[in-house]
């Protein structure tokens, strides 16, 4: 524990060579709190062991059970898909969820489907389709809607 926290407030040079020397390859990343959680995590991996097969599985079961979005892309049983499909931009919530927004006193419900977006009723590929119904201007629906 002494060493993870003595590496919190180290240099970003500091960290980087700490991550070679522990996982043998240049870091993917260089945030300072990426790196440390990344030490953190394998020096405790280190110390007291990695994950054991059984609760990999039972992750791997409650991914199955509970994970709409990641757990298409861990089922090794299912036909090859294409890899640009199960991309999901990081920015969207999960589907069935319902992103409101304001715009000039009214409210505007719109639900996020696996596969595009419902809005009053219809389906809609882009948010930036949805916010030019309702506003008429093209918008970048990222931005309209606060994602």
């Amino acid at each position: 524990m002494d060493e993870i926290m003595a590496f919190k407030n180290a240099p970003t040079k500091e960290l980087l060579k700490r991550y070679k020397e522990l996982y043998g390859e240049d870091a993917t990343g260089t945030h300072k709190i990426y790196l440390w959680r990344k030490i953190a995590y394998k020096l405790q991996e280190q110390k007291h062991g990695s994950l054991s097969a059984k609760a990999k599985g039972k992750l791997n079961a409650l991914i199955e059970e509970f994970d709409p979005i990641n757990n298409k892309a861990l089922r090794p049983d299912k036909p090859a898909v294409n890899q640009a499909l199960l991309v999901k931009d990081k920015r969207l919530p999960i589907p069935g969820t319902v992103i409101t927004k304001e715009y000039k006193d009214a409210n505007y419900q719109v639900k996020v489907l696996e596969k595009g977006f419902e809005y009053n009723g219809k389906i809609y590929k882009t948010l930036s389709a949805i916010s030019k119904e309702i506003t008429g201007a093209h918008w970048n629906g990222y931005l309209f809607f606060n994602l």
